[in-house]
């Protein structure tokens, strides 16, 4: 016969003493027809993504109440989902200090300025060459940019100066025209050939590349003011990391705290850069980063009601 373990001599411990994660108080709560979002929310588990949501709205408001800056990093997706009015108001709040886009982001944001509608169809467009093809969107948005580079200014300035002196039909909801209306940065961070503006003619290489590098200056200068505040990236994989891990760096060079703040990610999937360049590199000296992943048509007005309630 095989030697087997003897179990007998297993030594327990008592249930009473032992550490725990989970306990009564922090299960969901059930609600009733009628009640208030804050009634829903407090009543949500004090379980993991729960939690942390629950901390990353505290830290937002905690800064906004501070005057601490709080910077949202967005990718195109969040503006083709219908989020901006959310981000807007936020701003008009004076929650949002500062926000920066990627190329692809100040597309949408424009055309929807413009027209309302926004997001063709990829799919279709690539098999017949049409893809990106219009002419209005290019001609707008590059001719605001090789005027701001005339002037010295960066894209985020140049194209929401211009949105709001053409008077577009929308430009209530444009991120770029709020951020020119409201004197709050909107940079834009731009790698060439990424977006379909840069492959028509009016496109002038020199002139997005100073006015992204100027933009990107001018973010540095917010990043530096984010000790004791909150940067929220949300639904960009690698440029916006990537530029916010340099622009932490910078900051630190020049001798700004930068140290202690709150970051999160918000994604429907989890990606390697926002984790190290947003949530756990640049907050390795004091700060706390919160991973939470979920379509950002629920989670981001889920976020923007409890910072309402909360404020």
């Amino acid at each position: 016969m095989r030697k087997r373990i003897d179990i007998t001599k297993i030594k327990t411990v008592s249930l009473e003493k032992r550490k725990t994660k989970v306990a009564l108080e922090d299960f969901a709560r059930t609600a009733r027809k009628g009640e208030a979002f804050g009634r829903f929310f407090d009543s949500l588990p004090n379980v993991l993504a729960a939690e942390n949501l629950k901390k990353i709205v505290a830290a937002v408001v905690q800064a906004s109440k501070a005057d601490k800056m709080v910077i949202v990093m967005m990718g195109a997706h969040v503006i083709k989902c219908g989020l901006s009015p959310i981000i807007i108001d936020l701003m008009k709040r004076r929650v949002v200090r500062a926000v920066a886009l990627n190329g692809a982001g100040i597309i949408h944001d424009t055309e929807i300025a413009m027209i309302g509608r926004t997001s063709e169809d990829v799919g279709a467009g690539i098999k017949d060459g049409t893809f990106g093809m219009v002419k209005e969107t290019a001609a707008f948005i590059n001719s605001a940019i090789n005027s701001g580079f005339k002037k010295g200014l960066g894209i985020g300035e140049s194209l929401g100066e211009r949105i709001v002196k053409a008077k577009l039909p929308n430009r209530g909801l444009s991120l770029l025209a709020a951020g020119h209306e409201l004197d709050i940065p909107v940079t834009v961070h731009v790698a060439i050939g990424t977006d379909t503006i840069h492959y028509h003619p009016s496109c002038n290489g020199e002139a997005v590349g100073e006015g992204s590098f100027l933009d990107f200056r001018n973010f540095i200068y917010s990043v530096s003011l984010i000790e004791g505040g909150v940067v929220l990236n949300i639904g960009s994989a690698v440029i916006l990391p990537e530029v916010f891990l340099k622009a932490v760096t910078v900051a630190r060079n020049l001798g700004h705290r930068a140290d202690h703040f709150t970051a999160a990610n918000f994604d429907m999937i989890a990606h390697y850069r926002p984790y190290q360049n947003v949530l756990v590199r640049p907050t390795s000296k004091g700060g706390r980063g919160y991973n939470i992943i979920g379509h950002h048509e629920i989670m981001i007005p889920l976020l923007y009601r409890a910072i309402i309630e909360e404020l």
